[in-house]
């Protein structure tokens, strides 16, 4: 029944594009949204050492994982992007509530090449194509649809917008030099130096980007452990060095 069950997430996750981890039966198996990579690779790597249990960890936008979580892939916790599909497998009975908690917070930058100059968004998105996740279902596309939309400008440069399946995509889409800018969270463009932050946009104009962790259906030892370190001080300041905000600051 397992092996049936691994080969059915294997085929889900090549349907979403998404690599997924080698499943084994001593590991913590986290479904992190994609702008989480860093955190949890860096985060998994001192839990191992630490604690000898290993972490597996497949990324994709929320929605995906949400989805292949409702589908029946085995995972131990599921990291969202947003609160929204965190609701979503809450709503199905999917995950622990107890254990749900905000574990960092983010925010949401224009990203353009080394030599950019800062300017305003409009200026910026105007110029050429600009990368962005999907509105329809990335989170980090609906915090940038709903702040250029706050801003007065989406009907001005959404022709120009190229959508991404998730935001490391969008920020990848950058770095190659397909489109001029980028809309993707301070974290992830932080992690790549080749890239400039030419616009911040104002807090005020979406709403807070927040992730929320939970455990992923009956609780499990390990996994409860490595939920608790990335709440710990020591998880918390692997999420500030990464360029995300400690959940204490999250708003």
């Amino acid at each position: 029944m397992r092996d049936v069950m691994i080969r059915f997430v294997v085929a889900l996750g090549l349907l979403a594009g998404t690599a997924l981890p080698t499943f084994a039966a001593e590991k913590i198996v986290v479904f992190a949204a994609a702008s989480m990579k860093d955190v949890i690779d860096t985060a998994a790597e001192k839990f191992k050492a630490e604690n000898g249990s290993e972490v597996s960890a497949s990324y994709a936008s929320s929605s995906v994982l949400a989805k292949q979580i409702e589908a029946g892939a085995p995972a131990g916790i599921f990291i969202s992007a947003d609160l929204d599909w965190m609701d979503y497998v809450q709503e199905r009975k999917l995950i622990d509530n107890d254990s749900r908690a905000v574990i960092a917070g983010n925010a949401l930058v224009i990203a353009g090449a080394k030599d950019a100059k800062p300017a305003e968004a409009a200026e910026i998105l105007k110029a050429g194509r600009f990368s962005m996740g999907d509105p329809s279902n990335v989170p980090a596309g609906k915090y940038g649809k709903a702040a250029l939309e706050k801003l007065g400008i989406w009907g001005d440069v959404s022709a120009n917008a190229v959508f991404a399946e998730n935001v490391r995509v969008a920020l990848q889409y950058v770095s190659r030099g397909e489109v001029n800018a980028g809309i993707v969270y301070a974290s992830d463009r932080a992690q790549v130096p080749e890239l400039t932050e030419v616009y911040r946009f104002p807090a005020s104009s979406h709403a807070p980007i927040l992730y929320p962790a939970a455990l992923v259906g009956t609780p499990d030892e390990n996994a409860k452990a490595f939920l608790a370190f990335l709440r710990s001080d020591a998880g918390q300041a692997i999420i500030a060095d990464k360029g995300f905000v400690p959940a204490a600051d999250a708003k």
